[in-house]
């Protein structure tokens, strides 16, 4: 099994995460978007949305982080059989795609990776009112459940990779205890990852 990652990605760092915790051995082969190695016409065989990650499973390629996730967790602890919570579990990671990463992750990554400029100054005050909204909703979510679906699984997996390093993307957790509380629960969990690792 190979992934294709970038390192201080959150997309990349979900699928990581759940191989370690599936105790799955992967090898790993850094793309660097930064100088467009996600662009080659080698990449764009693998993925013509030239994003990562993707994964080849022996020649099965897979794109999208949260279908890797599916994919890799399928008949395993982390993704449920019941299926309500299956069906949770695919709402809140759709909440990650569409209403958590667009404002946290784009605003991390631009902070990180783009010079000032009056475009970056734009962006990132209409990302704001957005990210404190997923914010707020996953506290309040937390303020009555552990995880978001039932035990820990990929839902938990895909909502924590952007949001314990959403004071990168200008959103301090101060306000929301929960949200932290959370956070713990995750790093506590049996062979836990940290993004760098």
């Amino acid at each position: 099994m190979k992934l294709y990652n970038v390192a201080y990605s959150g997309n990349s760092y979900k699928v990581r995460q759940l191989l370690a915790q599936l105790g799955i051995p992967c090898e790993i082969v850094e793309v660097d978007i930064l100088k467009g190695e996600s662009r080659t016409p080698e990449f764009l065989q693998l993925n013509p949305n030239g994003r990562t990650p993707v994964l080849d499973d022996d020649g099965f390629i897979l794109a999208e982080s949260n279908a890797i996730l599916a994919y890799l967790a399928k008949g395993t602890k982390y993704l449920p059989d019941d299926r309500k919570q299956f069906g949770q579990v695919f709402q809140w990671m759709s909440f990650e795609q569409y209403s958590h990463e667009p404002f946290i992750a784009t605003s991390r990554f631009w902070l990180q990776h783009k010079p000032d400029s009056p475009e970056k100054t734009g962006l990132l005050a209409s990302k704001r009112e957005g990210g404190w909204a997923a914010l707020k909703i996953m506290e309040d979510h937390l303020a009555k459940n552990d995880f978001f679906v039932g035990d820990y699984s990929i839902a938990d997996i895909a909502l924590f990779a952007y949001t314990h390093v959403a004071d990168e993307g200008g959103f301090p957790l101060d306000d929301f205890p929960k949200v932290r509380a959370w956070i713990e629960r995750i790093q506590a969990q049996p062979s836990f990852i940290s993004m760098d690792s």
